[in-house]
């Protein structure tokens, strides 16, 4: 029988210190699977735009152009909407995050009740609960109420310029590959090459998404792959009419 000291030992050198128990780790997981969605937003819009245009044009300077702007109002408009929406979510955090600070100081008694009833729903014995808020609170009460009662980590509240600069980032390097995909390949084959790099280029992002989400890979990559298809199919048949209209 390994001793308390041996088995903490080993949590920290041996098998376990393999083992993610960093607190920050949910985190760094959601911002990934971010801007791989960002990422796919990106090769979508992008593909789209330059597939329609290039389906009524076959000058390089109109499908160039049309894919610079989708690019540049895409990225902006991606940053600003995670910046408005991570900046609400923040707000929200820090409102409940001051309420719990206010109701600790004005009665300390009804929040270590309600502490040890978190722990009694959960399904430890009432005497066992209770003497867990008690040192919980005793340690840091602040933090012990956060986490049972919110699930809020002070300490781990996502920066809203981080956010938006990430989602611009995501954005722009998915949409860089149908736009070189059509700058640098001759008008004769340029839709067909911008059709088969772009559905590659969703087929990885969707097997990275899957693998970050746990989900099917195959139901997974073909959901996006499939919604890139029509996409393109759309944009290029609106295109194509456009340009037989001499629009």
């Amino acid at each position: 029988m390994r001793t308390d000291s041996e088995k903490a030992a080993l949590d920290n050198s041996g098998l376990h210190a393999r083992e993610p128990h960093s607190a920050g780790l949910s985190s760094r997981l959601n911002w990934l699977r971010a801007a791989v969605l960002g990422a796919n937003d990106g090769i979508v819009s992008v593909s789209g735009i330059v597939v329609g245009v290039a389906a009524a044009t076959t000058e390089t300077g109109p499908v160039v152009t049309a894919g610079i702007a989708g690019l540049a109002a895409g990225a902006v408009a991606m940053a600003l909407g995670e910046y408005v929406s991570v900046s609400s979510q923040r707000d929200s955090e820090q409102a409940l995050l001051a309420k719990e600070r206010r109701e600790l100081l004005e009665s300390p008694e009804e929040e270590l009740a309600e502490l040890a009833a978190i722990y009694r729903n959960k399904g430890l014995s009432p005497a066992t609960a209770q003497t867990v808020a008690e040192e919980l609170t005793a340690h840091d009460a602040f933090a012990a109420h956060v986490d049972a009662e919110l699930g809020i980590d002070p300490d781990e509240l996502t920066n809203p310029r981080h956010a938006a600069l990430a989602s611009a980032v995501a954005f722009t390097m998915g949409a860089l590959l149908p736009l070189l995909a059509v700058m640098l390949t001759p008008a004769s084959v340029r839709i067909p090459v911008t059709f088969g790099a772009v559905l590659l280029a969703l087929a990885l992002t969707g097997n990275l998404s899957a693998y970050l989400s746990g989900a099917g890979h195959a139901r997974t990559v073909a959901r996006i792959v499939i919604g890139g298809a029509l996409a393109m199919a759309v944009t290029y048949g609106i295109g194509h009419l456009a340009g037989v209209a001499g629009i």
